[in-house]
């Protein structure tokens, strides 16, 4: 693939991911609301619902993630883009229509099973980027999906103002199947290099998991990437009570919560490429550790303010540390694996992330529960700093294992 098709290839991939993203983050804040209007009642039946309609998309994900991506690597790694895709729209469209709280708790679970456009994007991406400049790549993509985190819910508030909610969802049902027509006719898949290039790495799902485990590298590359989901989903049922502890009114702090996050995806949206291309020149446990250390360490100042107005810097810190974290992870994974088997491993470590998203929002919430909202901040930061410990590690050779024999010599094997 020459250069001119592979940028062309590209911006169509880094669209695919904008898209996907905002049209899924449009609805996440106000998700409550929509809640009610469809019949949940009381507001202890909308908050179970909201939790369980949050939650099933990463459940069903995680089960068949691994299996979409060997599915990729035999078929092509194009299909499981506008698979994704098509599943998107149809998930959007089945959303607008549904008619109960239940109705709509299925179809998230339909979405989790049929979308994954970023980690399919992801995948065929690090199959078809050049490998000197497949960080920088992997970094513009994550910018894709922090453009979409800011735009979303910003663009989806006044749209739902305007329109409502069930209009809204169906225009961007097409809007995401026009994407993947798009995607039909423009990405370009170079299938050669997979189809000439033999190995002897696992590429079933359970040999791959099992694969995971032996690799040292691989083990904590993952437990920070576990680390990062963590502190990410801890802090979102923690942060706008913290806020509104900050805030003079509850009508000002959900603006505040609106303006802090729009600042935290903003400044994602321009580290994420910066941190890609340091990932090209530079040992990805370095940037990693480094970043989750200025993470973990935002993360907890943000226990100490007094005003509001002071979270913005913390903020804008913990969004341009952050958007280096699993972009990282995900490079090391593709960089671990070899044309026949790159989606399946990209499938099985997203699987494996999972955990920390629910880990996380249970870990956050649970924590809210015991101890003060600054309090769980610091807990959360501290998990970062775990997980800089962890992946830094990875750059540190493993000691041989030793043999002792007779009167005390070793030898090394």
């Amino acid at each position: 693939m020459n250069s001119l098709s592979w940028a062309r290839t590209f911006r169509v991939l880094w669209s695919a991911h904008f898209f996907s993203v905002a049209s899924l983050t449009v609805l996440a804040p106000l998700l409550p609301f929509y809640l009610h209007e469809i019949g949940a009642g009381a507001p202890q039946e909308v908050l179970l619902w909201s939790g369980l309609a949050l939650a099933a998309p990463a459940v069903s994900y995680s089960l068949t993630a691994p299996l979409w991506g060997k599915i990729g690597d035999r078929f092509g790694r194009k299909l499981m883009v506008v698979r994704a895709l098509f599943g998107l729209a149809l998930t959007l469209l089945l959303m607008s229509i549904a008619s109960s709280p239940f109705e709509f708790f299925l179809y998230r679970l339909v979405q989790g099973a049929f979308g994954g456009v970023v980690d399919a994007g992801a995948a065929f991406a690090g199959s078809q980027a050049p490998e000197d400049q497949r960080g920088r790549v992997f970094g513009k993509l994550e910018s894709a999906a922090s453009a979409g985190s800011l735009l979303g819910p910003l663009v989806g508030g006044l749209m739902v103002s305007f329109f409502g909610f069930r209009p809204l969802l169906q225009g961007l049902a097409v809007l995401v199947a026009l994407m993947a027509t798009i995607a039909i006719f423009l990405l370009q898949e170079k299938r050669a290099q997979a189809e000439s290039e033999t190995s002897d790495q696992p590429t079933g799902v359970f040999r791959t998991l099992q694969s995971f485990l032996r690799s040292r590298r691989l083990i904590l590359f993952l437990v920070g990437g576990i680390c990062a989901n963590v502190a990410a989903y801890g802090l979102v049922p923690v942060f706008a009570p913290h806020v509104q502890t900050l805030s003079a009114s509850p009508e000002q702090a959900v603006a505040w919560v609106g303006l802090l996050q729009a600042v935290m995806w903003g400044t994602a949206l321009f580290g994420a490429p910066w941190w890609g291309k340091r990932n090209d020149r530079i040992a990805s446990e370095r940037n990693f550790s480094r970043a989750a250390l200025l993470c973990g360490i935002a993360i907890m100042l943000q226990a100490l303010p007094e005003r509001v107005e002071w979270l913005f810097a913390l903020r804008m810190v913990q969004g341009f540390a952050f958007s280096a974290l699993l972009q990282t992870v995900f490079l090391e994974i593709s960089k671990s694996s070899t044309a026949c088997n790159r989606g399946v491993r990209m499938g099985s470590a997203s699987s494996i992330l999972v955990a920390g998203q629910v880990c996380g929002a249970m870990f956050g919430s649970t924590l809210g529960g015991f101890i003060s909202g600054p309090a769980v901040f610091v807990a959360l930061g501290s998990v970062l700093v775990f997980g800089a410990v962890a992946v830094r590690m990875a750059g540190i050779p493993s000691r041989p294992a030793q043999v002792r024999v007779g009167g005390g010599a070793t030898f090394k094997r």
